[in-house]
């Protein structure tokens, strides 16, 4: 791996990574285009590394409900959590959103590496297109919709897009972003809203998914390999933090159908290129 791979699998990752479009089979398909084996145990590692950065451009992007979260006051002496006479978000409403999907990858974990494939991908992208079409035709009709920010989120709303993630965790390629958005939105919750929560549990299940694999890969930190770790660190938190952004900001014009339409043409060119 050099500088320039390094900077463009760390584009790649900051640009999928949080939007429901798999970043699994991006990076399967650009690894591929680049002409190198992806399944080696040093690319393994980058792509955890990489992916912490995204992590921590979600965490800085949330900063202050995560604070709110854990009960911080700033200087002012108002919680962050919260509106109004509203309860809010809370960290129980976090531990049902990833609770579920951790305890599956847990006692699954080998099981989930024995389905990775190009194959699984291709399907995964197709399903998860139908699927979120499904629920953006279901969220349309507003008495379907009883939250629509995260402090009207009901725990069993946080639940049910818990129990919606572990698809993406059995499924490889189906998106982590696509199935909590998704699930989010069959479960009442506005689109926002489903959004802004599945980004933020995106911080402690990947932080725990992450560091739980780098205790199986740490040796491959070395003098040979910590400078391109580090421009791919550097490259997908700055990507990741302007993607996030952007799509928060013109998500009522970014609908779930887009991405799913994407999802099918991004599944075609795997199996064009990839299966073929």
């Amino acid at each position: 791996m050099d500088t320039i791979t390094a900077i463009i699998l760390g584009i790649v990752e900051g640009i999928t990574e949080f939007i429901p479009v798999s970043s699994t089979g991006h990076m399967i398909l650009t690894s591929k285009a680049m002409g190198f084996n992806d399944q080696t145990d040093i690319m393994k590692t980058f792509e955890i590394v990489i992916q912490l950065g995204a992590i921590l451009a979600i965490a800085i992007v949330y900063w202050r409900r995560i604070l709110g979260l854990l009960g911080i006051k700033r200087n002012d002496k108002s919680t962050v959590v919260g509106t109004g006479s509203k309860k809010g978000l809370d960290l129980i409403h976090v531990i049902l959103g990833i609770g579920p999907a951790l305890i599956v990858a847990f006692f699954a974990r080998d099981f989930i590496k024995s389905l990775f494939s190009a194959n699984t991908v291709v399907w995964a992208l197709v399903a998860g297109g139908i699927f979120m079409i499904f629920a953006e035709w279901f969220n349309k009709s507003k008495s379907n919709v009883t939250a629509h920010d995260l402090d009207d989120l009901t725990y069993k709303q946080a639940l049910l897009i818990g129990l919606y993630q572990i698809i993406s965790v059995l499924w490889p390629g189906f998106s982590r972003s696509g199935s909590t958005i998704s699930g989010g939105m069959l479960s009442g919750v506005s689109y926002k809203a489903s959004a802004d929560f599945s980004f933020l549990i995106a911080i402690p299940i990947m932080c725990a998914a992450s560091g739980y694999e780098l205790l199986d890969s740490y040796q491959n930190f070395n003098s040979d390999t910590i400078g391109v770790f580090v421009i791919g660190f550097l490259v997908a938190f700055v990507v990741a933090y302007f993607v996030v952004l952007a799509f928060m900001k013109h998500i009522q014009r970014i609908r779930l159908t887009h991405f799913a339409i994407y999802r099918f043409v991004l599944a075609a060119v795997f199996w064009i290129f990839i299966l073929n």
